[in-house]
C-alpha cells in the first residue's frame, strides 16, 4: 500500500503559496484608510467647499475664466457703450468703453485687478457668460464647465438726455437723474466730475497708476453722486411738505391764506424761520404764494401743523428711509428723521436739519407728482439678452407707492407750474411745453459757511398734451465757483436742457 505524503506547512500557510503576514495585513489596512481619507477629502473640497473656493479672492481661476472671452455689452438705445479687446496675456480679454466718462455712473467699471461695480458688477455673471440663463443645456454646461458667450444688458437711458445732462454739468461737482414718470425708467444718470473706466480695466502698471490717480483725486471722480451721495435738498423738499399738508387736509385751497404767522418762531425756541425774500414777510400767505417765492416761514409752519407722522409717511412714499432702493444698483439711503421735536420738524419741512436725499430720490419726488400721485420704482435696465439678441428677462414697470390722490397731485402740479411761470424757477421755462419745478438752495458746513448746494427738480410735457409728462428731472450742483449760487440760476437751466432733449425725441 502506497502512503500519500501530506504537504508540509509553515507558519505562513501551505508551502509554495504566498502568505499574508500580520504586518502585511496592517499595511493593507493603512493603505485602504488612506484611500478612503483621500476620497473623503476630495468629496469635501469638490462638493461642500466648491462654492467658497470658487469665490475665494486668492482663486485666480474665476478671474481668468471671466476674461477668457469677450465680455457681453451694456447698451444705450440699442448701441453698445462697452466692448472687449484681446490682450495676448494671462487674461485673454479686457474691457473697453465708448465715451466711458459719459456713462460711467451707469456702467461702473470691470477691471481685471479691481473687480466690478454698478451694472458691470450686478450683472457680472450674465456679462461674463456664467449665468445659467444663458445655457441651453445648463446641466451639461456645468459638467463640461463650458462657458457660454456673454449676455447683454439693455439700459433705459435716453442718449440725448444723457448728453444734455453731461454738457449741462460741464465738469462741475454735481449730478443729474431723469425719470420717465409713468414707468420709472431712468432716462439720464450723470455724476461729475467723471472718469474713464477703461483707464484701469487691465492689469498693467499703467492701469494701477491710473487707479491710484483717481483714488487720490480730491474731487472724487469715482463717487456716483447721483446714487451714492446724499445732500440736504433745501427748498425742493417743500414739494413733499406741500403734498403732505394737502393730503392731511391742513390746506384745502392753495389760493387761500394758510394762517401762517410772520415772523414764525419755531416751537420751543426763540428762533424765527428767516425768508430769503421780502415777498414772504407777511402773515397768512397762501400755499401758492409760499411755493412760488419759496417761503421758509410758511412751509415750516405747515410742516409742524401736518405733524411728524404724516410728514414721515409722505417722505417715505417718495423713497426716503429706504435702505434697499435697488435700480438694480443700490442707491444710498435718503434720510428723513422719524424722531424729532417740533422745531426740528419745521427745519426738516424746508429740507434742512438732518433731511438729506440722493438726486435719484428727488427725481422720484418730481416724477410721483407728475404721475398723478403714483410713484413708480426707478429702473435702469430695460431687458437682459443673450449674445444672439434673444431675451433672457424683460423688466416690467412696478409701482413703488401711491403717494397721494390724483386730486392732490393736480394741486401740487399747479403749484410747481406757478413756480416756473411766476417764481424762482423761470429759467426752466420751455416754449410750447408745460413745466413744473421747484428750486432749492441748501446751506451746509459749519455755521452754514460751505458753498450752498443748488437744486432744481421738475417735470415737463408738451403744451398740447394732457398725458403724464414724459420726463421728470433732479439736478444738484454740489460745488460751484459762481458768485450767485442758487437753484434757479445754476440747476434750472440744466434741467431745462435735459427736459428739452426728451421732449424733442418724444
Amino acid at each position: 500500500m502506497v502512503r500519500r505524503r501530506r504537504p508540509r506547512t509553515s507558519a505562513n500557510g501551505p508551502q509554495g503559496l504566498p502568505g499574508i503576514s500580520t504586518t502585511g495585513r496592517r499595511a493593507g489596512t493603512f493603505v485602504l484608510l488612506l484611500i478612503v481619507a483621500l476620497a473623503a477629502q476630495a468629496t469635501r473640497v469638490q462638493v461642500f467647499e466648491a462654492d467658497s473656493l470658487d469665490h475665494n479672492s486668492a482663486n485666480q481661476r474665476a478671474t481668468i475664466q471671466r476674461y477668457s472671452q469677450p465680455r457681453g455689452n451694456i447698451l444705450v438705445a440699442g448701441q453698445p457703450v462697452t466692448g472687449s479687446v484681446a490682450t495676448g496675456g494671462r487674461y485673454a480679454y479686457k474691457r473697453t468703453y465708448t465715451d466711458g466718462s459719459r456713462y460711467a455712473a451707469i456702467t461702473g467699471y470691470s477691471s481685471q485687478t479691481y473687480g466690478n461695480t454698478q451694472l458691470e458688477g450686478v450683472y457680472d455673471d450674465l456679462l461674463s457668460g456664467t449665468d445659467d440663463r444663458l445655457a441651453s443645456w445648463a446641466l451639461w454646461d456645468e459638467v463640461a464647465r463650458r462657458q457660454n458667450p456673454g449676455g447683454d444688458v439693455h439700459t433705459t437711458i435716453d442718449k440725448a438726455a444723457q448728453q444734455a445732462a453731461m454738457d449741462g454739468l460741464n465738469g462741475q461737482k454735481g449730478a443729474v437723474a431723469a425719470i420717465e414718470p409713468a414707468t420709472g425708467r431712468i432716462l439720464a444718470l450723470v455724476s461729475t466730475p467723471s472718469y474713464d473706466p477703461g483707464a484701469f480695466a487691465g492689469s498693467s502698471g499703467a492701469d494701477q497708476a491710473a487707479w491710484d490717480r483717481l483714488r487720490a483725486d480730491t474731487n472724487q471722480p469715482m463717487l456716483n453722486r447721483a446714487l451714492r451721495q446724499i445732500y440736504p435738498p433745501g427748498s425742493t423738499f417743500k414739494v413733499v411738505t406741500a403734498a403732505a399738508a394737502l393730503s392731511a387736509g391742513v390746506v384745502t385751497d392753495t389760493g387761500e391764506g394758510t394762517g401762517a404767522p410772520y415772523p414764525y418762531v419755531m416751537p420751543g425756541t426763540t428762533t424765527p424761520l428767516v425768508n430769503d425774500t421780502s415777498a414772504c414777510d407777511t402773515a397768512d400767505l397762501s400755499l401758492d404764494t409760499a411755493m412760488t417765492y419759496s417761503c421758509n416761514s410758511v412751509m415750516g409752519y405747515l410742516g409742524v401743523r401736518t405733524g411728524l407722522e404724516k410728514m414721515t409717511a409722505m417722505a417715505e412714499n417718495f423713497g426716503f428711509n429706504d435702505p434697499r432702493l435697488d435700480i438694480p444698483v443700490r442707491a444710498a439711503r435718503s434720510n428723513f428723521d422719524t424722531r424729532m421735536n417740533q422745531s426740528q420738524v419745521a427745519l426738516s419741512s424746508i429740507g434742512q436739519y438732518d433731511t438729506a436725499a440722493t438726486p435719484l430720490v428727488m427725481a422720484m419726488v418730481a416724477a410721483g407728482v407728475a404721475n398723478n400721485g403714483t410713484v413708480m420704482y426707478p429702473q435702469l435696465v430695460d431687458r437682459l439678452a443673450k449674445s444672439d439678441g434673444s431675451t433672457v428677462q424683460v423688466m416690467e414697470p412696478v409701482t413703488y407707492r401711491k403717494a397721494m390722490t390724483p386730486s392732490v397731485a393736480g394741486q401740487v402740479q399747479q403749484l410747481m407750474t406757478d413756480v416756473v411761470e411766476n417764481g424762482t424757477g423761470r429759467n426752466a421755462r420751455i416754449s410750447d411745453a408745460v413745466v413744473g419745478g421747484k428750486t432749492g438752495t441748501a446751506q451746509h458746513g459749519v455755521d452754514n459757511t460751505g458753498t450752498p448746494y443748488a437744486w432744481f427738480i421738475s417735470w415737463a410735457r408738451p403744451a398740447d398734451s394732457r398725458d403724464v409728462p414724459p420726463v421728470a428731472v433732479a439736478v444738484v450742483i454740489a460745488d460751484s465757483e459762481a458768485t450767485d449760487v442758487t437753484g434757479g440760476g445754476l440747476a434750472a437751466p440744466i434741467a431745462r436742457s435735459v427736459m428739452q432733449a426728451v421732449l424733442q425725441g418724444h
